[in-house]
């Protein structure tokens, strides 16, 4: 989702990060003034969703086969404890230092850090906006058209405005989303920010190795009546929180293999661009799922989660976020 020419950038290309550490400082409130830096952008989460396209660039990183393999079998393992538990949290599980609640009230956090000469600095109304969105999305009720309720809702439970040209261009990602980051591993923050992609998430499986940069990071342009043409109706936020809530893209691992670990979405060799009604990449039954939030379709196309989506999320919750 950056400036970069989808064509630049291959879908599984490797972004090796490094973890910078550092004490945490309070949460700015208002607007604050900072100094710039050139220092490098540098990310811990390796394995973190990207929704890119439209001139923005695609994935920073692909999941591997044999990573998918690790990570579902610690969620089924996860999963299998935490149901044997009745709902008490099994060791090693979501973790972290935070407190989990139900899917139906999430918290969200937005921080909008803005350029010094105020670039980026979104209004409230397009945050009230956007939050709108994302409960019409995951309630079915997309202007696009309908589909089944997942039963996740979202409030707004606080925004913060930063006037920083350094975190506003992400760099210094992992520092500021640690200085930053509000509430428990049931929060969702996103970060409002300037950056080649149109979005980057963390999954719920990454928190209790690094709480403080739970969340999902987000162009601004994208909030709906933005700047980022085909997509700014605010759903560039609605695909980043699939994947804080554990969905993987549609076209995950191609033609074969486990694919996204959803039954009800059809195979997928490559991300949709536009709205191509009929494409079907594969020679397994069914269209691409070229609707469905987890594609890489203009905002316009999509409209719908499937019922496996809504039930993998409902699993992921119970496992992690609760």
């Amino acid at each position: 989702m950056n400036r970069m020419l989808r064509s630049a950038l291959a879908a599984g290309a490797v972004a090796s990060s490094l973890l910078l550490t550092g004490s945490a400082v309070p949460v700015l409130t208002g607007v604050t003034a900072a100094g710039t830096s050139d220092a490098p952008c540098v990310d811990p989460e390796g394995t973190s969703g990207a929704r890119g396209a439209g001139g923005r660039a695609l994935d920073h990183r692909d999941i591997s086969a044999a990573e998918q393999r690790a990570i579902e079998a610690k969620n089924a393992r996860l999963f299998a404890d935490r149901k044997a538990a009745k709902g008490k949290p099994p060791p090693g599980g979501g973790g972290g230092t935070g407190t989990g609640g139900p899917k139906s009230d999430i918290p969200v956090y937005v921080h909008v850090m803005t350029a010094t000469n105020g670039a980026g600095n979104v209004t409230d109304t397009q945050i009230a906006q956007q939050i709108a969105v994302l409960n019409q999305t995951y309630s079915g009720q997309d202007v696009n058209g309908t589909a089944g309720d997942t039963g996740i809702r979202f409030r707004l439970a606080g925004t913060e405005r930063i006037a920083n040209n350094s975190w506003h261009t992400d760099k210094q990602s992992t520092t500021y989303r640690a200085q930053t980051r509000q509430g428990g591993k049931n929060a969702l923050n996103i970060w409002l920010v300037d950056f080649k992609y149109l979005g980057i998430a963390t999954f719920p499986w990454d928190y209790a190795s690094n709480p403080k940069i739970d969340g999902i990071r987000v162009q601004y342009s994208s909030l709906p009546g933005g700047s980022a043409t085909n997509f700014n109706l605010g759903e560039t936020a609605t695909h980043e929180a699939g994947h804080w809530l554990g969905l993987y893209h549609t076209f995950q691992g191609g033609c074969t293999g486990a694919g996204d670990e959803v039954a009800d979405t059809a195979a997928q060799a490559s991300p949709s661009s536009g709205c191509p009604t009929g494409r079907n990449s594969c020679t397994a039954p069914g269209d691409d799922p070229i609707h469905n939030y987890m594609d890489y379709s203009y905002d316009s196309c999509y409209y719908e989660f499937s019922a496996g989506q809504s039930a993998r999320m409902d699993s992921l919750w119970t496992t992690y976020r609760l």
